[in-house]
């Protein structure tokens, strides 16, 4: 979907498949609600008893309508991206990393939101943190080579995020 699409009370579906409810619309963002309980009355407000959620421009672009919209997109995006996926052994692995307190939780949520692209175009997925003195290192997967990275957090976020493009551009190196 695009930004102009949302307007307050629209119903879609999120990138988990998801329903939400926009409650707000921003000038690059909106709010909206999780449609997740029964009783009409969490959907009453504004103020919400429903934690609003902030959607950006990324998470934005990952919203549909409908679940059939999703699904498409799904199906299209998985034939056209390149991208390899994720191993199940690799997301037990990755979520294990994530949850285990080594040395404190990892306070930057945000630094694992997004892929970034290395100079010679490997796509560094991060799944966790951890604190090495008075520094945070990520810890990264290389979903092309099936493998374990690491790198500084400052050294990570210099990285450009990584686009489709970058992705597919990966994948034809294969």
């Amino acid at each position: 979907m695009k930004h102009a699409d949302f307007h307050i009370g629209l119903e879609f579906v999120g990138s988990a498949g998801f329903r939400w409810r926009c409650t707000d619309v921003g000038t690059r963002t909106i709010l909206a609600i999780p449609l997740d309980c029964k009783d009409p009355l969490w959907y009453q407000g504004p103020p919400y008893i429903a934690k609003e959620k902030v959607f950006d421009e990324h998470e934005i672009k990952r919203c549909h309508l409908t679940e059939t919209d999703a699904i498409t997109a799904a199906v299209r995006e998985h034939k056209t991206s390149g991208h390899p996926g994720y191993p199940s052994e690799v997301v037990a692995h990755m979520l294990k990393a994530r949850h285990q307190d080594k040395g404190g939780r990892y306070p930057h949520e945000g630094v694992l939101r997004f892929d970034r692209c290395r100079p010679d175009g490997e796509i560094l997925h991060p799944y966790a943190g951890r604190k090495e003195g008075d520094a945070w290192v990520v810890e990264l997967y290389l979903p092309f080579l099936n493998t374990y990275d690491e790198m500084a957090e400052l050294d990570f976020i210099a990285l450009p995020i990584a686009s489709a493009s970058d992705i597919r551009a990966r994948a034809d190196l294969r």
